[in-house]
């Protein structure tokens, strides 16, 4: 398959890198890594094993043109660029798949592209960008695979063999916006406590939010930190207990036995940062829209009541206009 990447941090290249180790034609649009990958590849250290891959490299998405597979792994702040980045890739049978965290990435590629070519891909992994070109994959790796309001295609199914064929476990789901709930059961309690945390936790837990903006902020918590902690680790799960509820107030019956299973998985980790800490940590806007106002807007309008979801929501804003 010839296979474009758009968005070549952590997620990816490791992925495009696997795939392009599998034997595919991959492409990377780069920017400022575009010196560093076309003259040494994407290496990948791995305790699977490391190595190193040779994707294209482009600078503009016509110098790539239409593909078989556009893989988006973005930053979901960067959506505004869909329409500038994509055309180019997408022909009438491309398959475009958003690798992109939360909510409402799906619908805005329909605003581009017909329903039927849009796929999403749930990335259940530890990941690292630690220099140009160079990925750090700390555990796990898996990715659930499903179609934008449609049951799998053979497509699909095609599509997720060939990612197992390039070591990535792969499943198919028939139902993606249920996936997308239980992805969700991690990414907003550990995303968001490992950025709120560099507040202090009774500052999160009592003060106004308008102290989230002034100095001096301590340092941001990593999955083990918060877990190790009995305050920090009450709040990931009574946050898993009201993404949970959300769930199912929409239609999907999620068991109370997954926020184990993410806390069980988690401390597998070790010391990780999550991407949303990363990007705080590094002073890049932080993916608020999908990862937790729009959760948050449709725990509304199901009349759930997620108030630490909401307070979550309300410092991490001001963190980040900070």
């Amino acid at each position: 398959m010839k296979i474009a990447v758009v968005g070549c941090g952590a997620v990816g290249s490791y992925y495009g890198a696997r795939l392009c180790r599998a034997g595919h034609d991959v492409h990377f649009l780069l920017r400022s890594d575009f010196g560093a990958v076309r003259g040494n590849g994407v290496s990948i250290r791995s305790p699977t094993g490391d190595f190193n891959a040779r994707p294209r490299c482009a600078l503009n998405p016509e110098q790539i043109g239409v593909s078989d597979v556009v893989l988006i792994a973005l930053k979901t702040t960067a959506n505004d660029q869909f329409s500038n980045l994509l055309p180019p890739l997408v022909g009438p049978r491309t398959a475009v798949v958003t690798l992109q965290n939360g909510l409402g990435n799906e619908e805005q590629l329909a605003r581009l592209f017909p329903a039927e070519q849009i796929l999403c891909g749930l990335c259940f992994v530890c990941l690292n960008r630690i220099e140009p070109g160079v990925i750090c994959h700390l555990d796990h790796g898996l990715i659930v695979l499903g179609e934008f309001q449609r049951w799998p295609e053979p497509r699909t199914h095609d599509l997720a063999s060939a990612i197992r064929h390039s070591g990535v476990p792969c499943k198919v789901t028939d139902n993606l916006a249920r996936a997308h709930w239980e992805k969700l059961i991690w990414n907003i309690p550990f995303n968001g406590l490992g950025v709120a945390s560099a507040a202090g936790f009774d500052a999160f837990v009592s003060q106004p939010s308008t102290l989230y903006s002034q100095p001096p902020l301590g340092p941001c918590l990593t999955t083990e930190k918060l877990l190790a902690d009995p305050r920090w680790e009450a709040l990931v799960r009574e946050l898993m207990r009201e993404v949970i509820l959300t769930a199912r107030a929409l239609g999907h019956d999620l068991p109370d036995s997954l926020a184990e299973k993410q806390i069980a998985r988690t401390r597998t980790m070790g010391a990780y940062k999550a991407s949303t800490l990363v990007d705080f940590e590094q002073g890049r806007p932080l993916e608020l829209e999908s990862l937790f106002l729009e959760p948050l807007r449709q725990a509304r309008r199901a009349r759930v009541a997620t108030p630490i979801l909401a307070r979550l929501s309300e410092v991490l804003s001001t963190l980040d206009r900070g």
